[in-house]
């Protein structure tokens, strides 16, 4: 006998359902994980290697479980570049931001309460909720992926969740949520009963606007998500963070498991906080890219969402096959980008300037075998 997982007594919940993942394949330009480019420069790799080194040392004993020094210095990281004062008290950590968020959904959601999220938006926002328990809403959007204001409000109204998602910039789609409906939002679902808003800014850096960071201020059911793996490239560090009232703070840790944060993690995240300028660099010139990618398609003649993030999301590609026959032309020439699902629409990370160019040179002979 050779049983699946079907024939396991898997939660009904998770059955017929598919785990997180994007195509992990050996091409010459890869640009479908929205993660930066540019490698750690050698004075943080050398910072790394004496911080881990020094961690090392003491392996046989259990790291900060309350990952004091990291917050601390995350804290003041945040205060430094949004002008909003963060104290420690106020910052958690995990690995990866995908953690942070299970742990809200722990703490706030579960069997018997729902999450509501306005899809498209970032799947592992539903994937984590039915993980936890939590049953999933999807919120409208508009045809333009944006936020339709009105009808977010009925559903808040209608739904009554006790966790809402408002992810900004978004992803996969790249635009920003403005701030007015940020707080129309917040104030739409606590007039129906006390809700945990959590605002995901996993490319917050990358945006024309500023972080919704000084919105906590007066608003105890708000938080902020945050990750180190995208600005500050690090995505194989996986270390997420979230800023919120403290409270927050203390109600999350009834979930954390037991010294969650290795000593070696936290070690590697100190090191590159403090070479925030230099990796910070790296961002503006991401940004520069990610516009020339947006103007150049557009000239191409492709339909382009106007993004605030590393990555622009591209069509509209219909006819035999649609978005996904285009993603395996641009696959053939070498170059992988993103099929998120959406109909009619692939996604693109911005990368280096060559990775760009070859991107753009296979978007263009596509387009020319479309008009043939």
């Amino acid at each position: 006998m050779n049983p699946g997982i079907d024939d396991l007594p898997v939660r009904d919940e998770l059955r017929g359902k598919s785990p997180y993942g994007a195509p992990q394949l050996d091409v010459p330009v890869r640009l479908n994980t929205n993660e930066n480019p540019y490698p750690l420069p050698d004075a943080l790799v050398d910072r790394i290697a004496e911080r881990v080194r020094e961690a090392a040392k003491h392996l046989n004993r259990y790291p900060d479980r309350d990952a004091v020094e990291l917050r601390t210095r995350l804290a003041a990281y945040l205060t430094d570049t949004t002008g909003y004062a963060v104290s420690r008290a106020g910052v958690w950590a995990a690995n990866g931001s995908n953690e942070v968020l299970q742990q809200l959904l722990q703490t706030f959601g579960g069997p018997g309460r729902t999450a509501l999220g306005f899809e498209p938006s970032y799947s592992m926002h539903a994937l984590i909720a039915r993980g936890t328990g939590t049953g999933w809403i999807s919120g409208p959007r508009r045809p333009d992926f944006t936020i339709d204001l009105r009808a977010a409000e009925d559903a808040l109204a209608e739904h009554r969740p006790d966790v809402v998602f408002i992810t900004t910039p978004n992803n996969p789609t790249g635009n920003a949520v403005p701030r007015e409906t940020v707080l129309a939002l917040h104030d739409a679902a606590q007039a129906v009963k006390p809700t945990m808003v959590v605002v995901d800014e996993a490319y917050v850096e990358f945006s024309h606007g500023d972080s919704l960071l000084p919105l906590l201020e007066g608003r105890p059911h708000l938080v902020v998500s945050r990750t180190m793996s995208k600005a500050f490239g690090a995505a194989g560090l996986r270390l997420g963070y979230l800023a919120a009232h403290p409270a927050v703070v203390d109600a999350v840790q009834l979930v954390r498991l037991p010294y969650h944060l290795s000593a070696v993690t936290q070690a590697t995240a100190l090191a590159a906080l403090e070479h925030t300028d230099t990796l910070l660099g790296y961002v503006e010139q991401l940004k520069s890219e990610r516009d020339r990618l947006v103007a150049e398609l557009r000239a191409t003649g492709y339909e382009v969402v106007e993004s605030d993030a590393n990555f622009v999301q591209f069509g509209r590609f219909e006819g035999p096959g649609g978005s996904h026959a285009a993603w395996q032309r641009i696959l053939d020439r070498g170059v992988l980008v993103r099929d998120n699902g959406i109909p009619g629409w692939l996604r693109v990370s911005a990368g280096t300037p060559e990775e760009n160019d070859a991107f753009l040179d296979a978007a263009r002979e596509l387009k020319k075998e479309q008009s043939a």
